[in-house]
């Protein structure tokens, strides 16, 4: 029976990593945007030099680096924010519509075994829909992060690159998927709003898929996406 599994990034594509500080911009004033901004691209440069020095901490560790660096270059945001901060960030508020497709992915395979079951001479090809997530973020932070959304129920797997000792987009963390749910690379249908994560997922063999949320520009045309979609009730 062929898998139809679909595996999503967490920061970014699940979660909205901007709703940290949106939670407190009142707080932080004028600078809240140009706060999360740094905040995120300090936080994947971390993981990105670690990666590449062949040295790893959890990516807890690195996104309160990430946010220290970020008000040392913002000294109009108060510094006491920040255990205010880092506690949003634990509890990311969950993109509109991504209960919904988790939801509708689920029902699809219930639906699917349902009609196998009526015809017991049917195909069941699409009777196996699982959904999983891989994950910089070490497990306690993404099991504090998808409780508090409620999101653990739509989920089959939450895969954190922990076990790899290395951050995406090392095919380390990519064959963590493969390993887990006893898949080859192309049963993997994949997701991410990152187009560095997509490119290193289309490198190791995923059926990739950028959720472009924000209109940008495309990179990485040597790894290029199977879809580009706007939001994921698009795939």
């Amino acid at each position: 029976m062929k898998s139809n599994l679909y595996v999503f990034d967490a920061y970014g594509t699940l979660l909205d990593v901007n709703s940290a500080v949106g939670q407190h911009a009142a707080a932080v004033g004028a600078d809240a945007a140009r706060l999360s901004e740094l905040w995120r691209a300090k936080q994947l440069e971390y993981s990105w030099v670690y990666s590449l020095i062949g040295r790893y901490e959890p990516f807890w560790l690195l996104t309160e680096r990430a946010l220290d660096h970020a008000l040392a270059r913002l000294p109009s945001v108060d510094v006491a924010l920040k255990p205010r901060l880092l506690d949003a960030y634990r509890n990311l508020a969950a993109y509109p519509e991504v209960a919904e497709v988790l939801a509708a992915l689920r029902a699809r395979s219930a639906g699917a075994a349902m009609g196998a079951a009526a015809d017991a001479g049917s195909a069941q090809a699409n009777s196996d829909v699982r959904t999983a997530v891989l994950s910089n973020g070490n497990a306690s932070m993404l099991d504090a992060a998808f409780s508090s959304a409620g999101l653990l129920p739509l989920l089959d797997r939450v895969i954190s690159v922990d076990a790899a000792g290395v951050f995406k987009t090392s095919p380390k963390t990519y064959e963590l998927v493969t390993e887990a749910f006893n898949v080859s690379p192309g049963e993997v249908t994949f997701v991410s709003s990152n187009r560095w994560d997509v490119a290193g997922a289309s490198a190791f063999g995923f059926r990739a898929i950028w959720v472009n949320r924000a209109g940008l520009p495309d990179e990485y045309l040597d790894f290029p996406p199977m879809k580009t979609v706007r939001d994921l009730r698009e795939i």
